[in-house]
């Protein structure tokens, strides 16, 4: 099962792909996990991350898809992956294609969390205000403004790729406003 979970911040894409991971027994590959295990490694994409990072930028395509190939020669990613957090783009999930191509592998499916925003706001809010309560300090972006700001730079980048892999005919969409379990399965119900 090689899996891409698609949704707008907040819709619960690391729960599910947790809750993923365990039912297929296949590792959830981050592209910032990636990114930093590359540099602690050493190896020639790692050390081309770091500069790029060194010098405050951000690491382009070239380098992240770098780090999507080593990674996805590791034996766990051999059977399996669900990726989080990339592709952003229609380039990237070009270039995720062709990576893929070139290790002789295809992607099963895009999972699209589909979410209300404006209950995904209150969601938001809910989900700082309980980590107040618990003594816990709120993400930093976890505030109506901030997740204004993400949801605009979703739709204007991430959400074109819900047309790209429909047309693919790889899309499918569950409904992400329900509760975790039921999302979940869900989404089991739509990989069959």
């Amino acid at each position: 099962m090689r899996l891409v979970i698609l949704g707008p911040p907040g819709a619960g894409k690391g729960t599910q792909s947790q809750r993923l991971m365990r039912e297929f027994h296949i590792p959830q590959l981050s592209t910032g996990d990636m990114l930093r295990a590359a540099v602690k490694t050493g190896s020639d994409v790692g050390r081309a991350a770091q500069g790029v990072m060194d010098a405050g930028g951000l690491v382009g395509d070239d380098i992240v898809v770098g780090c999507i190939r080593e990674r996805l020669r590791e034996p766990d990613a051999r059977t399996g992956f669900i990726m989080d957090g990339f592709p952003r783009t229609i380039a990237q999930a070009v270039a995720l294609d062709d990576l893929l191509g070139d290790e002789r592998l295809r992607l099963t499916a895009v999972v699209e969390l589909l979410v209300d925003e404006d209950l995904l706001l209150d969601r938001i809010t809910k989900r700082a205000d309980e980590a107040q309560r618990n003594g816990e300090t709120p993400r930093a972006d976890d505030n109506p403004e901030a997740m204004r700001k993400r949801l605009m730079a979703y739709r204007e980048s991430t959400l074109a790729l819900s047309n790209f892999y429909y047309n693919q005919n790889r899309l499918v969409t569950v409904d992400g406003m329900r509760d975790a379990d039921r999302v979940t399965a869900d989404i089991l119900e739509a990989l069959q």
